[in-house]
């Protein structure tokens, strides 16, 4: 039999072929079904893609100043975020981090915690490539004590092994697994560190000391889109395609794939927009338009009135039960939110009276009343960011939050209330220990609950209104 080699016509023919299967399908949907497709797979996707981007920072790209760590390892960061770090919007500046990215393709890995004293909280929030709190270890869940978890993927199918708390299992084989260790103060930075020191994930075979097992090709990851970028280009569905290869389609969704499919958005696939015709072009960059109108629309209308709140757009598949627009808002206002039950976090877009934020001229005050602090099971805290970007402020005091570890150090009134100061200037010396910087310009406060008390999960209890006063 002739080889390739010594056929040239019959190479030239396979490989004509090979690049007609690989080349993109025709759309064959009209332009009005495309733009309507796109806008439906954007709200789905924009949380995937968004999270890549902060996954390949963090765990990819090791010129990236974000960069962490590689798979299956653990980079703990014995310090809180800053105005300097511009990664991820609205970071948490309450808890140093420990992060780690699991690599679940060849073999399950072991999250090892060790114990912690009690009175101080700690969590790890588990977010699979959908961005759902799949799973949670920590202070509420397991307690304090320590522990050794197992997490496998969408396709393992083997026994649980001896020597662990639990065995976990993701829909997706890439997984973020997010940290969070309580500091008290800052002269209590050490022990947060030894704590951390504490944390393992390892591979299971080398938390046995056995031999690997065979590893999967090494992935050809894409360079992703920026924040803004993300907003109107049509490679978006590209990243969105790429991404999904490590997910698992459910099969609540298989209905949503083959509508998906339909705009060339499918797991795996090249999607080339130089491809398409002017019209199909023109309706999918509109549908991304449409998704984002759809999003402020959302956001004015439920999220800056009080409707819903945090806990209602993070949470596990089945408690979010595939209610794509509240993830997406979700992803947009503050992705890697926590489930409500473990944090809420009530969000100030306007003032009492209702206007957007800016201190450029305006000042703010805070009040809580001495029993009407938030109600929470570990602690509190109110976070500055300006805006656009979601990003912590820069000030003279490097101070980025007021919390309730603080509370000793703040003044109260005369009926033991606290009046927190919220302007660009320093309300006075005798009033600096309750001053929260803001931006000279639009922002954002954020407060979070960590382990919130039924009463703010039911909405019993209400925040403070912020209220203008210049």
């Amino acid at each position: 039999m002739k080889t390739l080699k010594n056929n040239p016509f019959l190479a030239a023919f396979l490989s004509l072929w090979l690049l007609a299967q690989c080349a993109p399908k025709e759309i064959s949907v009209t332009p009005e079904e495309a733009r309507a497709i796109a806008k439906e797979a954007y709200i789905y996707g924009n949380p995937l893609v968004d999270h890549y981007r902060i996954f390949y920072s963090y765990f990819v790209d090791e010129s990236d100043p974000e960069f962490k760590a590689h798979f299956n390892q653990i980079k703990n960061i014995p310090k809180v975020y800053t105005s300097e770090d511009r990664a991820i919007q609205t970071p948490n500046s309450d808890t140093p981090y420990s992060m780690g990215a699991l690599d679940l393709r060849a073999e399950p890995v072991v999250i090892s915690i060790p114990e912690i004293e009690a009175g101080r909280y700690f969590s790890v929030q588990m977010v699979d490539g959908f961005t759902h709190n799949f799973h949670y270890i920590g202070s509420r869940t397991t307690g304090n004590k320590g522990g050794k978890y197992l997490f496998v993927g969408p396709d393992w199918k083997g026994e649980k092994p001896e020597g662990f708390d639990e065995v976990i299992q993701a829909e997706t084989n890439l997984v973020f697994a997010f940290f969070r260790t309580q500091l008290f103060a800052p002269e209590d930075l050490e022990n947060v560190a030894k704590i951390q020191s504490g944390y393992l994930i390892q591979p299971l075979s080398s938390y046995l000391g056995q031999p690997a097992p065979s590893q999967p090709a090494a992935i050809e990851f894409l360079k992703p889109l920026g924040r803004e970028e993300q907003r109107s280009s049509l490679l978006f569905f590209n990243q969105l395609n790429f991404w999904l290869q490590f997910c698992t389609v459910h099969a609540s969704e298989k209905e949503l794939f083959e509508r998906f499919a339909k705009i060339g958005v499918v797991p795996g696939q090249t999607f080339d927009p130089e491809t398409l015709s002017p019209e199909i072009k023109e309706a999918l960059t509109a549908g991304i338009q449409d998704a984002w109108k759809e999003f402020e629309t959302f956001n004015n209308e439920e999220i800056k009135t009080g409707k819903l709140n945090s806990g209602d757009v993070f949470g596990t598949r089945e408690y979010l039960q595939n209610n794509y627009l509240r993830r997406f808002a979700g992803a947009v206002l503050g992705i890697y939110g926590n489930s409500k039950e473990e944090a809420l976090y009530p969000i100030y877009q306007t003032d009492a009276d209702g206007q957007r934020l800016d201190a450029t001229t305006n000042k703010y005050t805070l009040k809580m009343k001495a029993d009407e602090l938030p109600p929470v099971n570990s602690f509190w805290s109110v976070t500055m960011y300006e805006l656009p970007a979601s990003l912590l402020v820069a000030n003279p005091l490097n101070r980025y939050l007021i919390n309730s570890p603080m509370l000793p150090s703040l003044k109260r009134n005369a009926d033991d209330s606290i009046t927190i100061y919220i302007q660009h200037e320093s309300p006075g010396k005798d009033k600096e220990s309750n001053w929260l910087p803001a931006p000279k310009g639009p922002f954002v406060l954020v407060m979070r609950l960590y382990w919130p008390k039924e009463e703010a999960m039911n909405g019993t209890w209400k925040p403070a209104p912020l209220v203008r006063v210049q």
